[in-house]
């Protein structure tokens, strides 16, 4: 078994890595991405919010660090600011939404985690899209549920996905 060396967070904030990592407590956290699918629904979905963000208020974002305490950075596939947050290098405020995008090594347990942490952040829910099985997960202070079958779109407030369509552009 292969140890890792723990970094400082000042250490991280300063690296670049490729593509960027999770900092958690001391250690570089490498996050599963990169495959087509992940890809091209992560482009889709920046596309479809960016297309209302004036609307909304809001600045869609693709993989920006995102400081959820002392010794933890995460980096959303998608995160959805209020317009006028803060224009930081590292985003320290909670934003209205997180979006991850299943990839075919990523574990339920492992996102569940991630969402958790932006919960604990204030974040009050995160959208899980699965593009291998066209499912939509949200997670929010009342655990994670599946989207029912037949509902083809998300809503927060004012922002809304139809991920159903995006699904059937993959």
């Amino acid at each position: 078994m292969a140890t890792q060396s723990l970094v400082s967070v000042d250490e991280y904030l300063h690296s670049s890595y490729h593509p960027d990592c999770d900092y958690v407590d001391g250690a570089i956290l490498e996050r599963n991405l990169g495959q087509f699918e992940h890809s091209r629904l992560q482009m889709l979905v920046l596309i479809a919010l960016n297309a209302h963000a004036a609307e909304w208020g809001v600045l869609v974002l693709p993989e920006l660090r995102l400081k959820i305490g002392p010794r933890k950075y995460r980096i959303p596939d998608v995160m959805v600011l209020a317009e006028d947050a803060p224009r930081t290098p590292v985003i320290e405020q909670p934003p209205l939404l997180c979006i991850e995008i299943v990839s075919p090594d990523d574990r339920i347990k492992d996102l569940t985690e991630r969402a958790r942490d932006y919960v604990a952040l204030g974040v009050p829910e995160t959208w899980i899209l699965d593009p291998a099985e066209k499912q939509a997960y949200v997670y929010s202070a009342a655990g994670l549920h599946q989207v029912a079958s037949g509902v083809s779109r998300l809503v927060l407030g004012e922002i809304s996905l139809e991920f159903g369509q995006l699904f059937l552009r993959m």
